[in-house]
């Protein structure tokens, strides 16, 4: 599963993959990859959380040949902080999170569904 994460800076993407890392069983400290760019993350379940920042990138670089590289793979979810540089790569269906700063700590997040897989696990997570 692909996750794109849509806000402006400090919108909550981090924040969010921490909770999502926390969700999945991940015990460890989870960390922007801001600097770093990515980071992975060995879920419990033999699964990994892949989480990608590409605010620094102006073009395409050898990060998004990585992340082409896990995209779609088997047991491996990734999650994209500013996405828009490696539009290219990403799959057809993927869910897109929209994060909006509504206050102090408060966000409001649209979640769009891009393809039948998506949208089936909003209606598992809904349920």
């Amino acid at each position: 599963m692909t996750l794109e994460l849509i806000s402006d800076l400090g919108g909550g993407k981090t924040t969010f993959v921490q909770g999502l890392a926390r969700g999945l069983g991940y015990k460890d400290e989870v960390t922007s990859p801001t600097f770093t760019l990515s980071r992975i993350y060995k879920l419990p379940d033999g699964r990994e959380l892949h989480h990608f920042d590409l605010y620094r990138l102006s073009g395409t670089d050898v990060v998004v040949d990585e992340l082409a590289d896990v995209i779609g793979q088997p047991g491996i979810i990734v999650a994209i902080e500013w996405p828009e540089t490696a539009k290219q790569v990403l799959p057809a269906d993927h869910l897109s999170l929209t994060f909006v700063a509504t206050g102090d700590n408060q966000r409001d997040i649209t979640i769009t569904a891009h393809g039948d897989n998506s949208a089936n696990i909003i209606k598992e997570v809904m349920s």
